[in-house]
C-alpha cells in the first residue's frame, strides 16, 4: 500500500507507473483504492462510477476499470458534504460528520471489493487517501492504516519534496503514528525532486536516524504527469497550457464544483490550441475563439457561482464577437432556458434560469444514467465514444438539432446558427477524428496529427521507465511478497 504525507504528492502517478513497470515484467498487477474523494470519476463495464485515477491504473494495467477497484467514492457537492458511491452506485448523501460514523460500517464492502480485485493477481497496488498522519480521523478509518491493518498490509510512505518540509512531514507522519502502525512500514519514496539528488543524500540520513526506514528511491519530478488525466480539483491549479503563437485559444470557466475535467485533457495535449482556465475573479479572455462550460456536481449552485464572477455577462459578449460555446454534462444543462429541481436532488427544490443561449430544460432526479456509449457526431460523421454520467433529463426544441447520435438516439443540442452546442457525452474530445474536425469549425486550421490515446499509452511508458530508473522495484517487489507483521 502506498500513503503519502499529505494530498497532492503523486500516490495516484507512482501507482499507475508501478502499474505498468511490474506488468511489463510479466505479473498480473491490479489497482485498488478503498476510499477516494473526486468530482473526476470513470464509468465501468458494470454500470458503475469509480474514481478517475484508478481508471487510469487500470489502464496501465492492462485492465479494464472495475468498480471493486475503488469501492468507496466520495463526490463533494458542497463544502461539508458529498455523494457517497459503493461499489459503483449511489447509496446517498452524506455530511462529512455523518460519514465520519458510517465508514466502519462500509469496511466489509471494501474488504469485499478488495478480495475479489485479488483473485489471480500477482501484485496489489493500493493507493492510500490524504494522509494516515491525519489522527484525528482516524477511528473507523478505511482508507489509510485502518485499510492496512484490516487487510495486513505493508506500507510504503511517499513524501513529495517540491513543496518542501519533505524531512518533516515523513518524520512527522512517522511519530505519529502507533506502534502495530509504524511496524508496517517498509520504506519512503520521496516524489518530484529536481536538481542533483546527490544533495539529499543528508536528507535520507536524517529520515533513517529518525525513523529507521530506508528509502526505496528518489523519484524525479515527471512533467509528462500533465498529460495524463487528473485525480481531483487540486489538480486544476496545476493546469497550464503554456504554448505560444497558438492558432485557437479556449477558456474554461472554473466552475466551484468542477467534475470530469480531465474531458478537456485531449484540448490541452493539441500543440497549437491554448487551453486557459478562467478562476473567480478573472475575466474570459476576448481573445478567446471557444469557451467550454465543463461538468459539474451541483450545476444550480455552479450556475449561481459562474454569474457571480460575471461569466455569463462575457460569454454573451464572446458571442457577439463570432464566438463558439460547448457546454458538456452540467455545463449542456446550464445552456438551456430553465433547470428544475423538484425534489431537491442538489438542495431546495426549486427551479433556476439557465442562460438561456439553448432552447432546451432539464429536469434533476433521482436515476442517475451511467454508461458507456460510441457513435457519431453529425456535423462531420466523425466517430465519438466515451461515457455517461449525469442526473435528470432534457428535453425541448433545442434537441430536434442534435449534437450526437449514440446508438439508435439522438444526443445534445446545436443552436440554429451552429455557435452554441452542448451534450452529455464525457471523453469525447479523445476520439482524433472527431476532434480535429470540431477544432476546424472553430477556427480553420490543419490537423495536428495528435494521436491520443497512443500517447496516453506513450506517457505511461515513459512514466513506468523513469520509476525503473530512479526506484528499487526488487526491494519494493520483496517488501510486497514478503512476511508481514
Amino acid at each position: 500500500m502506498l500513503q503519502g504525507t499529505g494530498s497532492d504528492v503523486g500516490k495516484s502517478l507512482l501507482v499507475a507507473g508501478l502499474a505498468r513497470a511490474f506488468t511489463r515484467r510479466g505479473l498480473q498487477v491490479r489497482p485498488f483504492k478503498p476510499q477516494n474523494m473526486s468530482n473526476n470519476a470513470a464509468v465501468t463495464a458494470e454500470g458503475g462510477e469509480i474514481g478517475r485515477a484508478q481508471a487510469l491504473q487500470a489502464r496501465a494495467c492492462g485492465l479494464d476499470p472495475s468498480i471493486h477497484m475503488n469501492p468507496v467514492l466520495l463526490k463533494p457537492q458542497t463544502d461539508v458534504g458529498a455523494q457517497v458511491v459503493v461499489q459503483g452506485q449511489v447509496w446517498g448523501n452524506a455530511s462529512a460528520r455523518d460519514y465520519g460514523a458510517l465508514k466502519a460500517k462500509l469496511l466489509p464492502k471494501v474488504l469485499e471489493s478488495f478480495a475479489r480485485i485479488s483473485q489471480g493477481a500477482d501484485l496489489i497496488l493500493v493507493e492510500g487517501a490524504g494522509s494516515p498522519a491525519e489522527v484525528n480521523l482516524r477511528a473507523g478509518d478505511i482508507a489509510n492504516m485502518g485499510f492496512a491493518q484490516a487487510a495486513v498490509l505493508p506500507v510504503v510512505l511517499i513524501g513529495d519534496i517540491a513543496r518542501g518540509g519533505v524531512i518533516a512531514s515523513i518524520v512527522g507522519t512517522w511519530s505519529l503514528l502507533p506502534p502495530s502502525e509504524r511496524a508496517r512500514l517498509k520504506g519512503v519514496i520521496v516524489n518530484k525532486f529536481r536538481g542533483d539528488v546527490s544533495l539529499f543524500d543528508g536528507g535520507l540520513d536524517i529520515i533513517a536516524r529518525e525513523t529507521g526506514l530506508s528509502c526505496f528511491g528518489v523519484v524525479p519530478f515527471f512533467n509528462e504527469a500533465r498529460r495524463l488525466p487528473a485525480e481531483d480539483a487540486l489538480a486544476v491549479e496545476n493546469y497550464t497550457n503554456p504554448q505560444t503563437g497558438s492558432s485557437i485559444h479556449i477558456a474554461v470557466p472554473v466552475i466551484s464544483r468542477i467534475s470530469n475535467f480531465d474531458d478537456l485533457d485531449p484540448l490541452i495535449a493539441e500543440p497549437d490550441v491554448a487551453v486557459t482556465f478562467v478562476r473567480a475573479g478573472e475575466a474570459i479572455p476576448g481573445d478567446t475563439d471557444l469557451v467550454i462550460l465543463p461538468g459539474s456536481k451541483a450545476t444550480i449552485a455552479d450556475l449561481a457561482y459562474l454569474r457571480a464572477q460575471g461569466w455569463d455577462i462575457d460569454i454573451a459578449a464572446h458571442l457577439r464577437r463570432g464566438g463558439h460555446v460547448l457546454g458538456l454534462c452540467g455545463g449542456y444543462q446550464m445552456l438551456g432556458s430553465m433547470i428544475r429541481d423538484p425534489r431537491g436532488i442538489e438542495g431546495t427544490p426549486g427551479e433556476t434560469p439557465g442562460l438561456n443561449l439553448l432552447n432546451i430544460e432539464t429536469e434533476l432526479s433521482d436515476g442517475k444514467t451511467l454508461n458507456e456509449i460510441s457513435g457519431t457526431e453529425l456535423a462531420s460523421g466523425a466517430a465519438v465514444y466515451g461515457y455517461v454520467m449525469h442526473n435528470g433529463h432534457t428535453s425541448g426544441l433545442g434537441c430536434a438539432q442534435p449534437m450526437l447520435k449514440l446508438g439508435d438516439k439522438n444526443e445534445g443540442a446545436v443552436s440554429r446558427d451552429g455557435r452554441v452546442m452542448g451534450c452529455y457525452l464525457h471523453g469525447l474530445f479523445a476520439a482524433d477524428d472527431f476532434r480535429h474536425a470540431f477544432l476546424a469549425r472553430v477556427k480553420e486550421r490543419p490537423a495536428s496529427g495528435l494521436a491520443y490515446e497512443s500517447e496516453i499509452e506513450a506517457v505511461l511508458d515513459r512514466l513506468a521507465g523513469n520509476l525503473e530508473t530512479h526506484l528499487d522495484l526488487d526491494a519494493l517487489l520483496k517488501a510486497a511478497k514478503g512476511p508481514d507483521t
